[in-house]
């Protein structure tokens, strides 16, 4: 009842009580479709960033490489996240706007919010979207 009262108080009372309940449902449908979208994108990009770690058979696996493409991905995510802001993502992560800073250029990551561009692994090969 006491949400009733607030919806009414938001605008959408000027509506008939069966469409305002429509909009509000569609709204909130659009919201949970936005949210589960942006989940398949994570899983997909994950999934790629996880095939192209795996060394193949025969190839040996080096730890300064991993931890390279490692943070490239957790600083990536950050800036996208933070829509590009570096110091923002630096409080994300954890870590000191200085040290963000000389790992985007020591890793030549781009962070002008591109969208292809923060959607590329150390390879530079295109994550499926």
């Amino acid at each position: 009842m006491g949400r009733a009262t607030i919806w009414k108080g938001e605008g959408l009372s000027s509506a008939p009580a069966g469409q305002s309940s429509m909009l509000l449902r569609e709204a909130t449908l659009d919201n949970r479709l936005d949210a589960l979208r942006e989940v398949a994108l994570t899983l997909l990009g994950a999934v790629d960033s996880l095939r192209s770690a795996q060394p193949s058979r025969g190839q040996s696996i080096r730890l300064h490489d991993e931890v390279q493409r490692f943070e490239t991905d957790l600083i990536r995510t950050a800036l996208e996240r933070t829509g590009g802001n570096q110091a923002t993502a630096a409080r994300l992560l954890g870590v000191k706007h200085t040290t963000l800073n000389s790992k985007i250029k020591r890793y030549k990551i781009c962070c002008d919010g591109s969208a292809n561009e923060a959607n590329k692994d150390i390879g530079n090969r295109e994550i499926a979207a």
